[in-house]
């Protein structure tokens, strides 16, 4: 379990309103297809989305800066958690959202990758507007 994802994506959106999108429960669902979606907005609350596929933990969450998450895949073995961190940096009128993933498991990498883009940024870009 030692290999990182690295992941910077701009997006034409300020810090805040891509804090608010992958934080907020009724707008991550509608912005990744509607599936259920549970988000405490606590840093020590739990989060599920994808329909319970994606869980986890929200260690730390600093508005419009940070999200910080203890972050698996359900289907993974009991007690196997990854960490996910998004920095968002605000640039002119844009954001910069400075994304790593580390401590998965590493078969899993390939898929991840492709994953964070698929299902994260992607839809997030086409929420944005």
């Amino acid at each position: 379990m030692t290999k990182t994802i690295h992941q910077e994506v701009v997006f034409n959106a300020s810090p805040g309103l891509i804090y608010e999108a992958l934080t907020d429960s009724k707008q991550f669902s509608e912005m990744t297809g509607g599936a259920p979606t549970e988000i405490s907005p606590e840093s020590g609350g739990t989060f599920s989305c994808f329909g319970g596929m994606i869980l986890g933990r929200n260690i730390e969450l600093v508005p419009g800066v940070r999200i910080v998450q203890a972050w698996r895949v359900a289907n993974w073995p009991e007690g196997v958690y990854s960490i996910a961190k998004f920095e968002l940096k605000e640039q002119d009128s844009k954001t910069l959202l400075v994304f790593d993933h580390i401590g998965f498991p590493e078969a899993e990498g390939e898929h991840l990758a492709a994953g964070w883009g698929a299902n994260y940024w992607n839809p997030l870009e086409k929420h944005l507007g």
